[in-house]
């Protein structure tokens, strides 16, 4: 069995990352007449090719195929001196999944971290994700912060 290559995206991989990251918005309800607007998605894909912003994107690829996609950004923080790395997004498909791939996405990011002497990752999921839970309680804990959000008018 082949193993997936874990790399950073490229430009190429426009096409593919697109329809995977459709998938992961279309699992937290972000789909049809909630669906990100195209302006969103563009702007998102050339902030993680633009080096010069702090946002970043992993991509897990195997046999030729994207089969899963990790975005994270680099930020201070008020505890701490070094940077800290928020872990946006992890999705993976549903042939990938079972296979590592999330793992060694999140490993990926582990390994960027470590480059830029940042000592830790942080993330939200929905609390019905099971099955992203199973594999965030194997490998973090569960600070147990619940988290708000209020719109802006």
């Amino acid at each position: 069995m082949t193993e997936p290559v874990i790399r950073q995206v490229e430009q190429a991989d426009k096409p593919e990352w697109q329809s995977l990251w459709a998938a992961y918005n279309a699992f937290y309800g972000r789909e049809g007449d909630t669906a990100l607007s195209g302006e969103i998605v563009e702007t998102i894909w050339l902030r993680l090719l633009d080096e010069a912003e702090p946002v970043y994107g992993l991509v897990a690829e195997l046999d030729g195929k994207l089969v899963g996609l990790s975005h994270f950004i680099f930020h201070r923080n008020m505890i701490q001196i070094a940077e800290t790395c928020y872990m946006q997004d992890l999705f993976t498909t549903g042939e990938a999944r079972g296979r590592g791939v999330g793992r060694m996405l999140m490993s990926g990011i582990a390994d960027i971290c470590r480059e830029r002497g940042v000592r830790d990752i942080y993330w939200h999921t929905h609390e019905s994700n099971q099955p992203a839970r199973g594999l965030y309680d194997r490998v973090a804990k569960d600070t147990k912060f619940t988290v708000y959000r209020k719109d802006i008018d």
